[in-house]
């Protein structure tokens, strides 16, 4: 069973690295001029995000409701965050790599193609969708109910065994 203090750390380091993400996404463009470090942080983002999947899917592994075998139900609850952290983190990687292959030897001149500002703006987007499902559902992977048996959790169980 997962305890509070365990939680906490676990909260606070999933929070940090969406931060971290952010604040690489609010400011990275302050850093055009100086590929390698722009490199670097873009390289650190997209394994943070990695890391942030990882976790979530350790929380979820962790659960008294898949180790009960209901995995079904925790798919369905956390599907769109499962989808929208894959999706950022292949739009992120993809605009990465196409920002520093345009920039790379040109860094001092303002490259945006179309095809690159529509991706900004997709993965802008899916940032924001991503920051929201992530943080609401990193607080409710804190719940008890999750880590020990229940009534909901005993229904639950009674209609995936009755399909």
């Amino acid at each position: 069973m997962l305890e509070t203090s365990n939680y906490s750390l676990v909260l606070l380091i999933q929070l940090t690295l969406l931060t971290f993400d952010l604040f690489v996404n609010s400011f990275s463009e302050l850093l055009r001029t100086s590929p390698v470090i722009q490199l670097v942080l873009f390289i650190v983002q997209d394994i943070s995000l990695l890391f942030n999947l990882f976790i979530f899917l350790l929380m979820l592994f962790n659960t008294y409701v898949f180790q009960v075998g209901l995995m079904s139900l925790l798919l369905e609850r956390f599907r769109v965050l499962i989808m929208l952290s894959v999706f950022y983190l292949f739009s992120s990687v993809s605009l990465h790599s196409w920002m520093m292959n345009l920039r790379w030897m040109r860094a001092d001149h303002y490259v945006w193609t179309d095809g690159l500002l529509f991706l900004y703006g997709l993965q802008r987007t899916a940032a924001v969708l991503y920051y929201y499902y992530y943080k609401r559902t990193a607080e409710y992977l804190g719940d008890p109910r999750l880590y020990k048996d229940s009534p909901w959790l005993r229904e639950a169980f009674a209609r995936a065994r009755q399909l």
